[in-house]
């Protein structure tokens, strides 16, 4: 049998292209050579993609044009990429079209549909939410307006323009506190904590506004909430199952940046210690917070859980987590009993698997009684 061409990729012009070069290190690392023929694919910060070279050279850290890659132009499945060739002319190569892509693109430009939407387009397999659901997911506000209608519990919030922050700082500043210090205010379309603060009076507000409005045009600001962190990963299409959950235990005063990607600011106890209706309820919650967004493949599914009473509360839903051999999603599922390599094969059946169910539907009206 011939092996599945697999496009991993990576990169991207997010805040958190580090990250995804980090996970894809690792993703590429560990698929099965004996059954995938490994295709990397960077996108430059710049926002510019190069395929063909080794991954060891993508992965490195030098700017890919000083490598002499290929471009990719993964639009079209029958064309392995363009080669530039002398003064501005390109030679085109035809290759075996790719068989399924795994998107390792973390944030913006990657994680919020864009990417998608030019798979979608191209009918190529892919690991990972639709365009709905990876936009949805990206976006706070939309996101957890989602979640309110489907009645999931959370943290109070509020959202507003930066354009509103510009015009009337001080009626914005009013309805923030509604909310009560201290409150987070956060970037609506960012991850990896990037430009995410705690405020605990009204200067302290300002400035986190200010750092929030200088990463998205969109800013939300959330009610605080004494509690532990606990995640859950989810995988699966129509049918998802559940891991078991885990708890990060930041060094730093929350979970920010630094306590996420720098070794020995956060311990991960995995499974966490919580009572079995406890571990059963976040599961139960994650997989209700997958389909109402209507998720596919992979996600992890970030909770609160309230010190004092012990209620559950939805924080955030990441549709492409962090997949390097220490990062929750692949390490919580190694608990429940799939090892790393074993998830990235079930991740590319799921994917093939979802693009064989969206090709069954019509893609054209056909009028009844029409010949044909």
């Amino acid at each position: 049998m011939a092996k599945k061409r697999v496009a991993v990729i990576f990169g991207g012009r997010s805040g958190e292209h580090q990250v995804s070069l980090n996970s894809a290190a690792s993703v590429i690392g560990a698929l099965d050579k004996d059954r995938y023929e490994v295709i990397p694919v960077a996108i430059t910060p710049e926002g510019k993609w190069f395929a063909g070279a080794e991954p060891a050279q993508l992965l490195g850290g030098e700017d890919p044009e000083q490598l002499g890659q290929r471009v990719a132009l993964l639009a079209d499945p029958t064309y392995g990429g363009l080669a530039p060739v002398g003064d501005g002319c390109i030679r085109v190569e035809q290759v075996r079209p790719i068989d399924v892509v795994i998107p390792v693109l973390h944030g913006t430009f990657g994680e919020d549909g864009t990417v998608q939407g030019l798979l979608e387009l191209a009918n190529i397999p892919y690991v990972g939410a639709g365009v709905m659901a990876s936009a949805v997911g990206m976006d706070k506000v939309m996101m957890k307006t989602v979640f309110a209608r489907h009645g999931l519990p959370q943290v109070r919030f509020c959202h507003f323009l930066r354009r509103d922050w510009e015009r009337d700082p001080e009626a914005v500043l009013d309805r923030v506190e509604q909310l009560g210090y201290p409150v987070f205010v956060k970037p609506a379309n960012l991850g990896s904590s990037v430009g995410i603060s705690k405020a605990r009076n009204r200067e302290e507000l300002r400035r986190a506004i200010d750092l929030a409005a200088s990463y998205d045009r969109k800013i939300i600001a959330e009610e605080f909430a004494d509690a532990r962190e606990v995640e859950v990963s989810v995988l699966g299409n129509d049918d998802p199952m559940a891991s078991l959950p885990g708890e990060i235990i930041p060094l730093n005063e929350f979970y920010d940046y630094e306590a996420k990607y720098v070794e020995g600011k956060s311990r991960l106890v995995i499974p966490a210690r919580l009572p079995d209706e406890t571990m059963l309820e976040l599961q139960r919650l994650a997989i209700r917070a997958f389909k109402a967004l209507d998720c596919a493949g992979l996600a992890r599914v970030d909770f609160f859980l309230r010190r004092d009473n012990g209620a559950v509360l939805i924080n955030e839903i990441n549709t492409i987590p962090g997949f390097t051999r220490t990062s929750m999603y692949p390490k919580l599922w190694e608990a429940t009993g799939i090892p790393y390599q074993d998830l990235l094969d079930r991740l590319i059946e799921l994917a093939l698997e979802r693009h064989r169910e969206k090709n069954r539907s019509r893609t054209t009206f056909r009028p009844p009684g029409a010949a044909g």
